[in-house]
C-alpha cells in the first residue's frame, strides 16, 4: 500500500556517524584532548562510553566507571574534533567535542533524550534539543502511517492533520536553521531536507557546517559526497546551475524574429506561461513588480507563450501589463519549439540566466525570484 506522500521523509540518525577514513586522513589527525564528566541517576550499568557511529556499529573509544551516585568523569584523547555519541545502558546522548572540551552532563538514564541538561557546550544542547523535535515528528508520521493502514478510509482526513503538522514542523526546522547559521549543530537538519527535491537548501547547510566545523572527518565527507552529487547533477541536467541557457529564436508580437542570445549583457527571467494558465496569470503581478523594480540595473524577461490563440495572447499581455518588449511563441501550446528544448512539463516555469547566458537556477516565484534578484543586485 502506498501510503502518505507528505509522510515519506524518513528519519535518518545522522548524529554521531563518522564516514570511515582512509589511512591518510587518519594519520594526519593528531588529536583532541577532552574532559565529560556529570551525574546520570536512574542508570543499569555501571560503565560509560564515548564513541563513535557508524552506521551498524559502535566504536567505543574511551569508557569509565559509575560511581554509586551516578557521577562519572572522563578525560580522554579522541582521535579528532567531530561528533561523537556519549553511550550507556540502550541510551546514548550526542556530543560535539573540540580540543579542550570540557562538557557536564546531567540527565535521567531512563529518558536521557527528554532530560538531559549540558553544560560547557551550547551547540550539543541545541543539537540534541532539535533531535527532540525530529524524534516527536517522526513519531506523528509512523502514527499516521498507521492509521492509514489499518483503516484506508481515513487517508483523505489525516493527510488533511498532517499537512497542517508538516508546516508546523518546517517552520521549527527553518527556524532553527536561522539560530544556528554555521554551527556544526546543524547536522540533524540534514534529516529534515530532501537533496532530491531541495538540493540547494541541502548544500546550503553542507557549506554551513564547513564553515562552522572544518576540521570534522564527518562534515568532511559530507561536503565531499555533496560536491560530487553536484558535479553528478551539472553532467545530467542540461538546465544546471552554470551551464550555458541553450539559445533559441523565435516570432515576436510584432512578427520579427527574437534570439535569446539578443539580450546577452542582462539578466534574463526566461518565463513560460499562457493566457490560459490561472497560476501564470496569478504570479504575472509578482513579475511586474521585480522587473519595475530592477530593470535599470539590466533586468529583463523574456516571455516564452503556450498559446495557440494569437488575439488572447496579446490580450493576456495588455491585461496584465507585461510590459517588457520580449514575448515570443509559435502559437503551438504544449508543441512549443522552445519549451521542448527546455523540457517544459508544467508552468509557469522560469529560468534565471546571468549576462553571460549561463543558468543561475530554474523555477523561481515570487518571493524567491526577488530574494535571488536582490542578492544579485544589493537591494
Amino acid at each position: 500500500m502506498r501510503l502518505l506522500v507528505i509522510l515519506l521523509l524518513s528519519f535518518t540518525p545522522l548524529l554521531g556517524i563518522s564516514q570511515k577514513k582512509d589511512k591518510q586522513q587518519q594519520k594526519e589527525q593528531k588529536g583532541i584532548q577532552v574532559v565529560v564528566s556529570g551525574n546520570i541517576f536512574n542508570v543499569e550499568s555501571d560503565s560509560i562510553f564515548i564513541s563513535q557511529f557508524f552506521g551498524d556499529r559502535y566504536e567505543d573509544l574511551a569508557f569509565t566507571k559509575f560511581k554509586k551516585d551516578g557521577t562519572f568523569k572522563f578525560s580522554a584523547k579522541l582521535p579528532q574534533a567531530d561528533f561523537y555519541v556519549l553511550r550507556f545502558d540502550n541510551s546514548h546522548l550526542n556530543l560535539i567535542l573540540r580540543d579542550g572540551s570540557d562538557i557536564q552532563v546531567y540527565g535521567d538514564g531512563k529518558n536521557i533524550d527528554e532530560f538531559a541538561n549540558i553544560i560547557g557546550s551550547d551547540e550539543s544542547m541545541r543539537m540534541n534539543e532539535f533531535l527532540r523535535v525530529d524524534k516527536a515528528w517522526k513519531a506523528k508520521v509512523d502514527s499516521a502511517n498507521l492509521a492509514i493502514q489499518e483503516n484506508p478510509a481515513v487517508k483523505q482526513e489525516v493527510s488533511r492533520k498532517m499537512q497542517a503538522e508538516f508546516q508546523q514542523y518546517q517552520g521549527k526546522v527553518q527556524a532553527y536553521i536561522a539560530q544556528n547559521a554555521n554551527s556544526p549543530a546543524l547536522l540533524p537538519v540534514l534529516n529534515a531536507i530532501s537533496a532530491d527535491q531541495d538540493f540547494a537548501s541541502y548544500e546550503k547547510i553542507i557549506d554551513q557546517l564547513m564553515f562552522g566545523f572544518s576540521e570534522s572527518p564527518t562534515v568532511q565527507n559530507l561536503y565531499a559526497a555533496c560536491q560530487k552529487r553536484k558535479e553528478e547533477m551539472f553532467a545530467n541536467d542540461p538546465l544546471a546551475p552554470g551551464k550555458m541557457a541553450p539559445d533559441f529564436t523565435e516570432m515576436s508580437t510584432t512578427g520579427d524574429s527574437l534570439s535569446l542570445s539578443d539580450l546577452r549583457g542582462k539578466v534574463v527571467l526566461l518565463d513560460f506561461w499562457a493566457s490560459w494558465c490561472g497560476p501564470c496569470r496569478r504570479e504575472n503581478p509578482n513579475v511586474v513588480n521585480v522587473y519595475k523594480k530592477y530593470q535599470e540595473d539590466g533586468f529583463t524577461v523574456m516571455s516564452v507563450s503556450l498559446d495557440k490563440d494569437e488575439g488572447r495572447w496579446l490580450a493576456a499581455i495588455e491585461q496584465d501589463n507585461l510590459n517588457w518588449p520580449n514575448h515570443v511563441s509559435d502559437l503551438k501550446q504544449w508543441q512549443s519549439r522552445v519549451a521542448r528544448m527546455y523540457g517544459v512539463s508544467g508552468i509557469p516555469f522560469t529560468v534565471l540566466i546571468d549576462q553571460e547566458g549561463k543558468i543561475i537556477r530554474t523555477k523561481l516565484r515570487g518571493a524567491e525570484l526577488e530574494e535571488e534578484l536582490k542578492r544579485i543586485y544589493g537591494h
